[in-house]
């Protein structure tokens, strides 16, 4: 299938690793150009060379903090003066370690800023300064990556579940926001992938729970012992696993889909 990335102007924040590389990695195979948002500039700098070795025609890398309203604004800014518009954007920046596997009683104020600023507060800031330019593109996608933890509370997530909960009322918004535009606005929602946040998790871990990351059955175990969201399918995923699903819900192909919240978990009665 042709998903009609040819020269488009893509924009992944959260880009340089996991899922967000994964999506950027996808649509640049499909010939897209990729512009990755992140802080590390050491993984921007990775990332970018597997874009371009995958065939994308304009790779740029600008290091960003999310969090810093002027440097989200400046970025989008020198893309507008590169590229003049935007067809995609891919908000795939999310908390990776605050909060995760404690319980509400142990979060402080700073702990729950921390996890909305990064996992909401990000999107609504790259969508804002993005807009004037998805708006003059003959087609354009936001695509906001949630959590499948929004449908299955647990006690150890419960920060970023809020925040991703806020995300995925925020993409609804979204689209119906800019239906008149024919923006389409969806959100796609990850189960239980083989994360630098569930890495470090585990890492955190009694020597005597440690498993094999290579075994993402043995990681599953750990997510169905620890948070309760076992998948039918008895594993954990890859991060390589979603980006096409991403890629597919952020092209020119989709044509139709708006407002949706795509479930990727492996199997669930969610």
């Amino acid at each position: 299938m042709d998903l009609g990335f040819d020269g488009a102007a893509v924009v992944v924040n959260g880009g340089s690793k996991g899922m967000g590389r994964a999506a950027a990695e996808a649509m640049a195979a499909e010939g897209a150009r990729v512009a990755l948002l992140a802080r590390g500039a050491e993984a921007l700098a990775d990332t970018a060379e597997a874009l371009r070795a995958l065939g994308s025609p304009d790779v740029v890398e600008i290091p960003t903090d999310l969090t810093d309203r002027g440097r989200v604004d400046a970025a989008f800014a020198a893309l507008g003066e590169r590229w003049g518009e935007l067809n995609v954007l891919v908000n795939a920046a999310g908390p990776v370690d605050v909060g995760v596997g404690r319980r509400f009683d142990e979060l402080d104020d700073t702990e729950w800023l921390s996890t909305f600023d990064i996992g909401t507060l990000s999107a609504a800031r790259c969508a804002r300064a993005a807009l004037p330019l998805l708006r003059k593109a003959r087609w354009a996608r936001i695509v906001n990556v949630s959590a499948h933890s929004v449908r299955r509370q647990t006690q150890g997530l419960v920060a970023y579940t809020a925040a991703k909960a806020a995300l995925t009322s925020f993409s609804k918004n979204l689209s119906l926001t800019l239906a008149s535009d024919g923006i389409l606005v969806n959100t796609v929602s990850p189960g239980s992938f083989l994360s630098q946040g569930l890495k470090n998790y585990i890492l955190r871990l009694p020597s005597e729970r440690q498993v094999d990351f290579d075994d993402l059955h043995a990681v599953m175990g750990i997510i169905a012992e620890d948070f309760g969201h076992p998948a039918q399918l008895g594993r954990v995923a890859l991060p390589s696993e979603i980006g096409p699903v991403i890629a597919f819900v952020a092209s020119r192909a989709n044509t139709y889909m708006t407002g949706a919240d795509i479930n990727v978990d492996g199997g669930s009665d969610f």
